[in-house]
């Protein structure tokens, strides 16, 4: 049971992170917004962010990969958090999503925190 659970997550993980990858491409727009105005940079840093959460999304996939890239996944949710308080503190400029929700969200980074841990952890046999 433990370890369907912890492969669900990692494969939840996977998914996430490969889409949410993607998007920092296909939406980059949106992601450079999202940027707190203080970093510089904004577009390297999504792109960054992108590559980091695809290069992610796949080594938690690969056993001897999978707890570097778990580790890697959570630093990159705690380094991305600004962005998701920039966004709450700022819904005028999200009017795309509703003020609640912005601020919803942000528990939320935990969340995703504790289900990549799960995923990146080995398979208890």
């Amino acid at each position: 049971m433990a370890r369907d659970r912890t492969t669900a997550a990692r494969v939840g993980t996977a998914a996430i992170f490969t889409t949410t990858g993607i998007l920092h491409f296909t939406h980059e727009k949106f992601f450079i917004a999202i940027v707190p105005k203080s970093l510089p940079s904004p577009k390297a840093l999504v792109q960054i962010s992108g590559v980091a959460e695809l290069a992610g999304a796949a080594g938690v996939l690969i056993p001897r990969t999978r707890k570097l890239a778990g580790k890697g996944l959570i630093a990159l949710l705690i380094a991305v958090f600004p962005a998701n308080i920039n966004m709450a503190l700022n819904p005028d400029r999200f009017k795309q999503f509703p003020a609640w929700a912005l601020w919803a969200r942000l528990p939320l980074q935990f969340a995703a925190i504790a289900l990549v841990w799960r995923g990146s952890q080995r398979r208890t046999e």
